[in-house]
């Protein structure tokens, strides 16, 4: 799951807005396997359990409507337009060996159904049926110039005209070759999509590498390329997470606990709906996913059962599908959401994780080393207005020891402080190859989290945030993480204070990996191993939750 970043107004948002009941239609999910920038000009299937497809469309409801069908186990949908079959078999948009033509000759006459539009090409060798705009049309082939279309139609000795292909068209084809099965354009009002024929079993169906369950949907409503989206029935949705976000051979109450929280994110989630048209992306920006996928990865027999053992249910807090986020590790413990996104959110609260110990976690404590150029250049390169990094710190931890502001000092003394998530990412740089992985860490060996006592020395606080001040003229004044106390030896600085200067090396030293919110997924492995169910794991990680 992506390191979310939130700030304060969109977490509000969600608070008011996210319904009781789930996004889905029919516990149908749409998946973009592929769009935006890396939309498609050509998309291939090949069955891997079943044989044939069936074309058609999915409703507002998002079940499928058949318009038309085909025995052919590879099939490739393309971009209607000029086609060129490259020297691999796959299809280009502009140089190649073949062509299939831009435009095609169109009888005149209309036909009922696809039965009766595909009896009457028998009689044409190189024609096919086409579904335009509601109505069956019999297109005797693509050619590459009007005229060529034109003088198609006469030596057939048919009524009918040239068309151009359309900027919102589909053409389905045998793949790596130019046999034209089927072409399919609703101008934009709905988009084409395919069902594969199990033959009396779940399909299971090839695209880029990995095998699918469910239906591929292709919109193409402005132009340009296809998107890819997988329509899939929640629970298959499911199966084809849990072993990218967790390891399949954990123990099944850690994949149990997984797959409720996967299924409660999918329920709710809609981030993607208005620009693309479908619930969940397949990456970590949502959830990882990658169907049944292939012969090195994909779900096990004991992460599918997971699934089953907890089929349906999800989190619930107020009667409401809450935002079940998760990451890798916490290093100690977990954390308030609003101290890392910015909004307060009843069950996401921060807790001292006991269980994380109990496991050897790779990579669970870690240590990253920035000169003071380099710091400087990944601030500056990120936006920030600041000078040359003379020193940073930690300037203030939270009640559970996680960071919570970091402050950057330049050579002229101007400052930077930022805080909650964007103090590990903002380290973040894929040209130098380092990050800092969590929110538990120390920056030179600074202390980490130091107690603050209150009037006695029974009552004391591990951070300064929410604590204020009272001057002696009572002025009320928040303190920020660098209020100054005094000791029997002088004064200190809390919230972490500003480390001795280490020369032109920051060395940074943490545990954990992830934004601490939410579950912790080595935890719940970890709690699993001592003999937790998985609904004990997820009312630890959220509080006050429900589960049904």
């Amino acid at each position: 799951m992506k390191k979310l970043r939130w700030s304060l107004s969109f977490l509000l948002t969600i608070l008011v807005c996210c319904g009781a009941a789930a996004a889905l239609e029919n516990d149908t999910v749409k998946v973009g396997l592929r769009y935006g920038s890396s939309a498609m000009f050509s998309a291939n299937l090949e069955n891997a359990v079943g044989s044939g497809y069936a074309f058609g469309y999915y409703d507002g409801s998002r079940s499928f409507v058949e318009v038309g069908e085909t025995g052919k186990t590879t099939v490739s949908v393309t971009a209607a337009g000029t086609i060129y079959l490259g020297s691999s078999g796959y299809y280009e948009s502009d140089q190649g060996q073949g062509v299939i033509g831009s435009w095609r000759a169109e009888t005149a006459e209309t036909y009922a159904s696809f039965e009766e539009a595909a009896a009457a090409a028998e009689s044409y060798p190189g024609s096919y049926v086409a579904y335009i705009s509601d109505t069956y049309r019999l297109r005797l082939g693509c050619y590459e110039t009007e005229s060529e279309a034109v003088l198609a139609l006469a030596n057939a000795g048919l009524d009918g005209s040239a068309v151009a292909a359309s900027r919102t068209g589909v053409v389905v084809t045998v793949t790596k070759t130019a046999t034209v099965l089927f072409e399919f354009d609703c101008q934009g009002s709905r988009s084409f999509a395919i069902l594969p024929d199990g033959q009396g079993q779940i399909a299971e169906t090839w695209f880029r590498f990995y095998k699918y369950r469910g239906g591929f949907e292709y919109p193409r409503v402005t132009g340009g390329k296809l998107s890819v989206i997988n329509v899939v029935d929640r629970e298959d949705y499911v199966k084809g997470v849990i072993p990218y976000e967790m390891s399949g051979s954990w123990p099944v109450e850690a994949l149990a606990a997984q797959a409720v929280c996967a299924r409660t994110y999918v329920s709710r989630a809609t981030k993607h709906s208005a620009a693309y048209g479908f619930d969940v992306c397949n990456t970590t920006d949502c959830q990882v996913y990658y169907g049944r996928g292939n012969s090195t990865s994909g779900p096990s027999a004991r992460s599918d059962a997971a699934v089953d053992e907890t089929a349906g249910l999800c989190l619930y807090y107020g009667g409401k599908l809450i935002e079940a986020v998760y990451f890798s590790s916490d290093g100690g413990a977990t954390e308030d959401a609003k101290n890392v996104w910015g909004g307060d959110l009843a069950y996401l609260k921060g807790k001292e994780d006991p269980y994380e110990a109990l496991v050897t976690i790779p990579g669970y404590r870690y240590t990253t080393t920035y000169t003071k150029d380099e710091l400087t250049w990944v601030l500056q390169n990120s936006g920030y207005s600041i000078g040359t990094v003379e020193k940073v710190y930690v300037s203030d931890y939270t009640a559970m020891g996680n960071v919570y502001k970091v402050t950057f000092v330049d050579s002229s003394g101007n400052t930077l402080t930022v805080q909650g998530d964007k103090c590990r990412t903002i380290f973040y740089s894929s040209t130098l190859g380092k990050s800092v992985r969590s929110l538990r860490f120390t920056i030179n060996g600074q202390s980490q989290g130091a107690e603050l006592y209150i009037n006695d020395s029974a009552t004391k606080i591990a951070s300064t945030q929410g604590a204020y001040a009272i001057s002696g003229k009572g002025t009320v004044t928040a303190l920020d993480g660098n209020a100054w106390v005094l000791t029997s030896s002088g004064m200190s600085q809390s919230g972490g204070g500003v480390p001795s200067d280490s020369g032109n090396d920051v060395t940074i030293t943490g545990t954990g990996s992830g934004h601490h919110v939410g579950m912790s997924q080595w935890g719940a492995k970890a709690m699993a191993e001592q003999g937790y169910g998985y609904e004990e794991i997820l009312h630890f990680y959220y509080t006050d939750v429900d589960l049904y």
